[in-house]
């Protein structure tokens, strides 16, 4: 079985290639508390590129990353995840706290991490999207031009809900951005941006269960910093 919540993903779509070598190999170790798999040459060797080792969180994942050697640390610095359920949504959520809106995530529900970032604000911007229902997932990197981060952030969450293909399922976004959250769910008063806020609170309306959580950002979460290496790479890959 398929992503079958997903529409096809335009070609506008960046991903980070694939380091195409047959012989990699991957090594468990640890990256901000969370367990990564680390390329290595078949002698057990990291791989590296200017002092650079290549990682993905998941082997089935299609996406890479190129992050700095010193990062690195053994497996046993990771952080010990809880225990996963399966085909729910309602397990902790990471940066999610103990509260009436952690036990608002309901099961069955896709779950949507967002992010954006701007290098100059305004200058070269991208969005970052993990989408994840049970097991599945999807990753989208997206160059979006000079703007704003405010934009991007509303960009990432405008993006993330435009390829979703059903509205009868619970979906909860989580953001690190204050910006896009209150203007989106509080009734702060855009002073820009007004088109854009009023085009994804128009999709909003579409789905019948949607909310959008705030996460702290550059906290050690794994899913929230997947987002924002998607949004930053997006940055250096530039527009096709």
């Amino acid at each position: 079985m398929g992503w079958i919540l997903l529409n096809p993903v335009p070609k506008s779509i960046i991903y980070m290639p694939k380091n195409d070598t047959p012989e990699n190999n991957w090594k468990r170790m640890s990256f901000k508390g969370n367990k990564v798999w680390v390329a290595t040459s078949p002698d057990g060797l990291l791989l590296t590129n200017n002092d650079k080792v290549l990682i993905k969180y998941n082997l089935k994942q299609d996406y890479e990353y190129w992050i700095k050697n010193e990062h690195l640390e053994p497996l046993d610095k990771a952080v010990p995840a809880g225990e996963k359920k399966a085909s729910t949504c309602a397990e902790k959520s990471p940066g999610v706290k103990d509260s009436k809106t952690q036990k608002d995530i309901p099961p069955n529900c896709i779950r949507i991490y967002t992010d954006g970032a701007s290098s100059g604000n305004p200058g070269p911007s991208g969005i970052g999207v993990l989408l994840l229902y049970n097991e599945y997932r999807k990753e989208i990197s997206q160059s979006i031009g000079i703007t704003t981060n405010n934009v991007a952030e509303l960009s990432a969450i405008k993006i993330a809900l435009s390829h979703l293909k059903r509205q009868d399922l619970p979906v909860r976004i989580f953001s690190d951005s204050s910006y896009a959250i209150g203007v989106l769910t509080q009734n702060w008063k855009p002073q820009a941006n007004k088109a854009l806020v009023s085009e994804i609170k128009r999709l909003m309306q579409q789905f019948a269960d949607l909310k959008l959580i705030k996460v702290k950002g550059h906290a050690g979460i794994k899913e929230n910093e997947v987002a924002d290496f998607l949004a930053t790479s997006a940055i250096k890959k530039g527009p096709l």
